[in-house]
């Protein structure tokens, strides 16, 4: 338990007579696992009063080989389990970062912000897969702390762990986490062009470059020319990058 509580924040510790309004559950478990029977994505829910699981999807893209009914009674003991030692340490790093973020906000506001970072699982076949995590409250208690958040995981398309930011509901601000700094700084959200848009969000698909220039009416060369000025607008080096930056950023 000791472990465990690594991932969690006095700034955020539920007294056990704290005030809850217990009436925001009612059957939302019910529209959570509707969505997760329509998305190729995992989600879990984190109760952090009882600091649990306390709904793990079927999906097992974050499994690692478990059940889910398993991961959810091992609770976070899962990531001792099936995290590599140093993405383990980034993730309580990222944690207390974020709670120390969230502390800052007012309380109206704190459901409004979503925090995303990719770190390593361990596979069943003992292999590094490297994922996206989002994580958002959806309830508080009275006070202002997170009673439950839902996580959404699914496969990164960046290089390597880290990539922390944290965005805001309707707001172009984005805020990242220098992980060295211990700081977050603040910057606006890229805008894409239409065409860089159009570009971004087919490739999203799966389409290759002559398949793009077919879809739009362009030639190869100009789709190149389009994705060039992206990646440069961006600071990304291939597709790949670009589209986790995109996802990350949420600019499709």
């Amino acid at each position: 338990m000791e472990e465990i509580n690594r991932f969690f924040n006095e700034k955020n510790e539920i007294e056990s007579d704290a005030k809850i309004d217990y009436s925001q559950r009612n059957d939302y478990l019910e529209a959570v696992k509707a969505f997760s029977r329509m998305s190729y994505q995992s989600l879990y829910i984190i109760d952090y009063f009882d600091k649990a699981f306390e709904y793990v999807s079927d999906n097992p893209l974050f499994l690692c080989g478990m059940t889910s009914e398993e991961v959810k009674n091992l609770g976070y003991a899962f990531y001792f389990k099936n995290v590599k030692p140093a993405d383990l340490e980034l993730l309580v790093k990222i944690n207390k970062a974020g709670f120390d973020f969230y502390e800052k906000l007012s309380i109206e506001d704190r459901k409004k912000y979503t925090i995303s970072y990719d770190f390593c699982l361990i596979n069943e076949r003992k292999n590094e897969v490297l994922i996206n995590h989002k994580l958002t409250p959806f309830f508080l208690t009275e006070d202002g702390k997170i009673w439950k958040a839902i996580c959404m995981v699914s496969l990164s398309n960046a290089q390597s762990s880290g990539n922390v930011v944290i965005s805001k509901e309707r707001s172009d601000d984005l805020w990242n986490y220098d992980v060295d700094a211990d700081k977050w700084f603040i910057e606006e959200k890229k805008k894409l062009s239409q065409r860089e848009h159009e570009i971004l969000s087919l490739s999203a698909s799966g389409l290759k470059i002559t398949e793009i220039a077919d879809k739009i009416f362009v030639t190869a060369d100009t789709v190149k020319f389009h994705r060039k000025k992206l990646f440069e607008k961006i600071g990304v080096n291939n597709i790949a990058e670009a589209l986790a930056y995109a996802k990350n950023n949420k600019l499709l």
